[in-house]
């Protein structure tokens, strides 16, 4: 695992903490290394509540309350549904800020349209915002791309508190 980001997952569990909110995570295309970054800092479960892998579309909307129209309307890798990933992660769990992921990890699948390294993030806190991020890492390769993005999620979160 990545030293930075763990460092960084401590100070980011550090302000949660400080602030007194739980936090839950849903993730797609990271399949659950927010999480597990989360969690390889001791205390973390002080904090972190909960995580979501939501990898297909039928887990989005089975765990996360993502209704399939949007999964239809937008695709997967949408900012409407990186936002009713986050809505849905507080909406199941006692957390109250999460973060979601869903985004084209590559080698294959992306398009013109949503090329890989293409990654939409929401934080939502409950009772309150839900911000958006889009990340346009480029195809720098599948590890390095969910590497990225656990790095910008951490950041999206701070934004909350």
């Amino acid at each position: 695992m990545d030293q930075d980001l763990i460092e960084a997952a401590g100070r980011l569990l550090d302000r949660c903490r400080a602030a007194g909110v739980k936090l839950a995570t849903a993730e797609s295309c990271t399949g659950g290394l927010i999480a597990a970054y989360l969690t390889e800092v001791p205390g973390s479960s002080d904090v972190f509540e909960r995580g979501f892998v939501t990898y297909s579309n039928k887990a989005k909307t089975a765990s996360l309350g993502v209704p399939l129209e949007l999964l239809e309307r937008h695709g997967a890798v949408s900012e409407e549904v990186a936002r009713a990933m986050a809505e849905g992660a507080v909406g199941s769990s006692p957390a109250d800020i999460s973060v979601a992921v869903t985004g084209v990890a590559g080698p294959g699948g992306g398009t013109p349209e949503k090329p890989v390294g293409l990654v939409h993030m929401a934080a939502g806190r409950r009772g309150g915002a839900t911000v958006h991020r889009a990340c346009r890492f480029g195809d720098v390769g599948r590890g390095e791309i969910r590497r990225l993005t656990v790095g910008e999620a951490f950041g999206l979160i701070e934004t909350l508190l």
